[in-house]
Formats: C-alpha cells, sequence, structure tokens
C-alpha cells in the first residue's frame, strides 16, 4: 500500500496526503530557488525528518527506560551547497533535552548513540554531514 499521494498544485507547490491518516503537508521552493518560501521545501522536510525521527527513537527508548523527555525541543539548520547541483551538504540538529531529574553521563551518551541510529540518519547520503548537538537541563518543578 502506498504510503502517501503528492499532487502538484501549480506555483511550484506540492501537497502530500499522508494515505493513512489523511494528514496534509503542503511544500514550497524556496526563495533562493524560484519560490515563495512560504512553507516547508522538500529539502527543509528531509532535514526536519532527520531531528524528527531522532527524537523518535530516543523517545522509544525512553519510553522503555521510563525517563520522560516531554517538553525537549529540536532546532534543525539545514545547509546547501553553494554550486550545483543543488544539494543538501549539512544538517545541524540542536536537541535541548529535559528531562525530570539529572541523567548520569552514561545514560546521556545512550540517548545521543540511539540518536544516531534512527532510520533517517542512517538513510541519509553520507556526503550529507550531520551534526547533533545536545544540552541537557532538568525541568523546573512548579
Amino acid at each position: 500500500m502506498p504510503t502517501s499521494k503528492i499532487t502538484y498544485l501549480g506555483e511550484l507547490r506540492t501537497e502530500a496526503v499522508h494515505l493513512q491518516s489523511g494528514t496534509q503537508i503542503v511544500t514550497d521552493a524556496p526563495v533562493d530557488n524560484h519560490g515563495k518560501g512560504e512553507a516547508f521545501s522538500p529539502t527543509d522536510l528531509t532535514a526536519t525528518s532527520l531531528g524528527s525521527c531522532a527524537m523518535t527513537i530516543m523517545g522509544i527508548t525512553a519510553r522503555r527506560d521510563e525517563i520522560d523527555f516531554t517538553g525537549s525541543t529540536i532546532e534543525v539548520t539545514k545547509i546547501m551547497s553553494a554550486e550545483l547541483p543543488r544539494r543538501i551538504v549539512k544538517i545541524e540538529v540542536n536537541f535541548n533535552m529535559q528531562t525530570p531529574e539529572e541523567l548520569s553521563e552514561e545514560v546521556k551518551q545512550k540517548y545521543i548513540r540511539v540518536a544516531h541510529t534512527c532510520p533517517v540518519a542512517l538513510s541519509l547520503h553520507p556526503d550529507i554531514e550531520q551534526v547533533f548537538n545536545f544540552n541537557w537541563y532538568v525541568a523546573e518543578t512548579v
């Protein structure tokens, strides 16, 4: 069964529908490539998928370990090549990991290793530099 259906909307835009859930994503070409930049570009989605996938895999492991990462955030920066052909050359993923209590260095290292084993990280071309930075902090209790 197909995963998604993509329709070209014209004006360098597409609409992708996740067939199982019906969720929709609109893409737009970036401003530096003839688009309006009013939605994720396809390469934005690629970079964003890396961060989302890494957090999901860490979340699966954390659930098993009974650690709650709720409230953690990720900032993703995509760097495109300066020359042709256009392609992603680097994705920087900055994790702000919120935990309910201080984690040992050993546990932190475990999650850093897990992040690097997500399916998207393992599927990207090896020429794309993947940089993962982690900032760990304990959630403030109210």
